[in-house]
């Protein structure tokens, strides 16, 4: 069973303590198969592993989902716990934002980086983001820490953070994690129907199809126009963008030097999914 330490000061005594590197794991709980894959890792490269479950207020905007998000910290506990997870920090919204999180001082990332996109759609996220994890590497002192593919943009924030902050942190990258069917999995998936989550893999796969054409030699954009007219057309999805970056210095495609990261965002009926697919070699 994982040790739960749910003040910082207790944490703290207990990093002291661990004899070798500190591998941890970032997460806002309702844990699934995904992150499993980024514990498995983790426990691969450190000697031991602690994992953060913490719903981050900062990265919610006034209409978002905060109140309703998942929260199943006893399944959590479980999970953990036969992934062989050492540790838990779990504290309270009171223990990292004593004075409220609106008094809060903030870590704002680089506006090219981070107010496209996912921030343009959802303006506070990325600033909560570098925040909340500032404030847990500063408190957890970690080694090592795993973040998913699956929220591409938030992983490249999170690189450049501790890149432009001289942070001794390694940030390893775990491939995205899917059903079957390809859908990513992610705690939000909770929220889908029976018919929602059959229409669901259909962001998947127009993006496989987006990847196919332009590996074909079909001009990035006009592909890209074609998957958007895919989603847009299907009746069900209420698409917010589909795009495709450079992979290291997210620029626009057309001013791209590296890989392509292909990304898509679309409400589902009111339910909000994300994925991207990385056009590797």
């Amino acid at each position: 069973m994982p040790l739960l330490k749910k003040t910082v000061s207790d944490f703290r005594q207990w990093r002291k303590e661990v004899d070798g590197p500190l591998a941890i794991v970032p997460t806002m709980g309702a844990l699934h198969d995904g992150h499993v894959a980024l514990i498995k890792l983790g426990r691969q490269l450190g000697k031991k592993l602690a994992v953060w479950i913490f719903v981050n207020p900062l990265q919610f905007g006034p209409k978002e989902d905060f109140g309703s998000y998942p929260r199943t910290f006893d399944q959590d506990v479980e999970i953990c716990s036969k992934a062989g997870v050492d540790a838990i920090f779990c504290p309270s919204v009171h223990e990292i934002y004593p004075h409220g999180e609106n008094e809060c001082a903030t870590v704002v990332p680089p506006p090219e980086l981070a107010a496209v996109l996912e921030g343009a759609f959802r303006p506070a996220f990325f600033t909560g983001v570098a925040t909340v994890v500032t404030k847990f590497f500063n408190i957890m002192s970690p080694d090592i820490a795993m973040f998913g593919e699956k929220d591409y943009q938030q992983l490249l924030v999170v690189r450049h953070l501790v890149f432009d902050l001289n942070l001794p942190i390694s940030i390893q990258a775990v491939p995205t994690v899917r059903a079957q069917d390809g859908l990513a999995l992610s705690s939000r998936n909770a929220y889908l129907n029976a018919v929602q989550r059959g229409a669901a893999p259909l962001l998947y796969n127009t993006l496989k199809t987006v990847e196919s054409q332009i590996r074909a030699g079909q001009p990035v954009e006009e592909a890209l126009q074609q998957g958007r007219a895919t989603i847009s057309t299907s009746g069900q999805f209420e698409l917010q963008y589909l795009e495709a970056r450079d992979s290291i210095s997210f620029a626009p495609h057309d001013q791209a030097q590296n890989k392509l990261v292909l990304l898509v965002a679309a409400k589902l009926e009111g339910v909000r999914l994300i994925d991207n697919v990385i056009m590797r070699d």
